[in-house]
């Protein structure tokens, strides 16, 4: 047994207090934290695994102490301490290399509860971090400020206002583009090598999910922009007035879909597909969940279109169709993101959003980094596009018509 005065083990809780929340929580419910009792006198005698413990933590931690100490001394400017730390926070997520883990500030938080409502101010852009660590644009929205000023698929967010963001910072830049309706923004865009700028006034922004159009006599169409709390509700709406309208089939458009909520995309699928599964989740463990759906399959015949822009959720669904054979997949490969993070706030408002979980068609094909392969690729070409950038003929749309013509005779 070894011998440790209670003055040593209170330096370590310091600095616990000083790496952050995580480790914190690491000394939550043992003997180390329950020595800061004012009732605790002396020293108490540990066992050398609690010892072996106390090293570790000591040479990870107290290096952070001790470049704390460093900076504060040399650094050529005054230092600021709550920047210092959150620098730190983050860092921690940083060294997972994972663009989608990250520690937000109750800010940073407030804004992601915001856009989640479905309605908020802003130019209407879905951002991603990217492989290469800048933000990038899985899709602007139709009918949106960012759409009318010509923002586009794949473009990378240099900076916004002047102030330059990186793909861990994304939620610091999305609260930055978000703002009061009738302001201007202005974005420093990356694209194709060139960099273009855009000022944009911030409009109100009201996602709705679901639209729905007849193409020809007998076709239906019903795009899904996203999966939010009222997307089942609304697709449910459009399907049904398709049915009701006598279709001999319809389009199920998911281009540009960055996905969204996974309930509500399985809630979907359940709409479209036969008792079966629509895709499964393993964690580290190789734990694995199955995510079922029941008896509630449309009559109508349909053809699903994707592309690049077609993202996590969307790609669930695309998948959960593909490998049950209910539909033929048209398009371009999709994005290829396969992973589910938890979102959890913390007792003090700020929040971690971490990658728990990695998504499997049920075929066991990987989804993420890879995508969907559709059963019939349709590229557009060039010609196909006006000089502003839009599509003026769609020929991945009429590649599905001729499809479910086939499908429906």
């Amino acid at each position: 047994m070894i011998s440790m005065r209670k003055s040593l083990l209170v330096f370590l809780v310091m600095i616990a207090l000083v790496a952050g929340a995580s480790v914190m929580a690491f000394y939550t419910g043992t003997d180390w934290v329950r020595l800061k009792d004012p009732s605790f006198r002396g020293e108490r005698a540990i066992t050398e695994e609690e010892y072996r413990e106390y090293l570790y933590y000591r040479d990870t931690y107290g290096k952070v102490d001790e470049l704390r100490a460093y900076i504060d001394e040399y650094y050529y400017r005054p230092v600021d301490s709550e920047e210092l730390e959150l620098g730190i926070l983050k860092g921690l997520f940083m060294g997972l290399e994972d663009p989608y883990s990250y520690y937000m500030t109750s800010e940073e938080f407030e804004s992601v509860l915001i856009s989640l409502t479905g309605e908020y101010s802003g130019i209407g852009v879905t951002l991603s971090p990217n492989e290469d660590g800048f933000i990038e644009v899985i899709a602007p929205t139709e009918d949106t400020p960012a759409f009318e000023a010509g923002i586009k698929r794949g473009d990378v967010v240099l900076k916004v206002d002047g102030i330059q963001y990186t793909g861990s910072e994304i939620d610091v830049a999305a609260a930055a583009i978000r703002g009061r309706a009738g302001t201007r923004v202005t974005l420093v865009i990356l694209r194709e090598g060139q960099e273009l700028e855009f000022t944009i006034k911030r409009e109100k922004i009201v996602s709705k999910t679901v639209r729905r159009e007849w193409l020809e006599e007998g076709i239906g169409y019903i795009r899904i922009l996203s999966f939010e709390e009222n997307t089942a509700s609304d697709f449910k709406k459009a399907l049904n007035a398709i049915e009701d309208g006598n279709a001999a089939g319809f389009i199920l458009d998911l281009r540009d879909n960055p996905g969204g909520l996974v309930d509500v995309c399985i809630d979907v699928a359940d709409l479209l597909m036969d008792q079966g599964t629509v895709v499964y989740s393993q964690d580290k463990e190789e734990n694995r969940e199955y995510f079922y759906v029941k008896d509630g399959k449309t009559k109508l015949p349909f053809v699903v279109l994707v592309n690049e822009g077609t993202a996590s959720s969307a790609e669930i669904l695309s998948a959960g169709i593909q490998d049950n054979e209910v539909a033929p997949i048209v398009g371009t490969q999709t994005y290829g993101k396969g992973v589910i993070q938890q979102l959890d706030q913390l007792r003090d408002g700020s929040a971690v959003n971490l990658t728990i979980l990695q998504y499997f068609s049920p075929k066991g094909n990987v989804i993420h980094k890879v995508g969907i392969r559709p059963d019939e690729i349709v590229e557009p070409k060039p010609e196909d596009y006006g000089s502003d950038g839009m599509l003026l003929t769609d020929r991945q749309l009429d590649r599905a018509l001729e499809i479910l013509q086939q499908r429906t005779d």
